[in-house]
């Protein structure tokens, strides 16, 4: 199941832009594992490259 980082500029301040992020993830894989709007998750950083 592929995934997608985005990116957008949220605002714009004295010549710089702050940008925030998002990940989109698939329906199918929300409903394995059974997460809901809300739900607060924990990031955790793997090097598999």
């Amino acid at each position: 199941m592929a995934m997608k980082l985005l990116k957008q500029v949220s605002r714009k301040y004295k010549g710089t832009k702050y940008h925030k992020h998002w990940v989109v993830i698939p329906n199918s894989l929300i409903e394995v594992l059974k997460w809901d709007e809300g739900d607060e998750l924990k990031g955790e950083v793997k090097k598999n490259y």
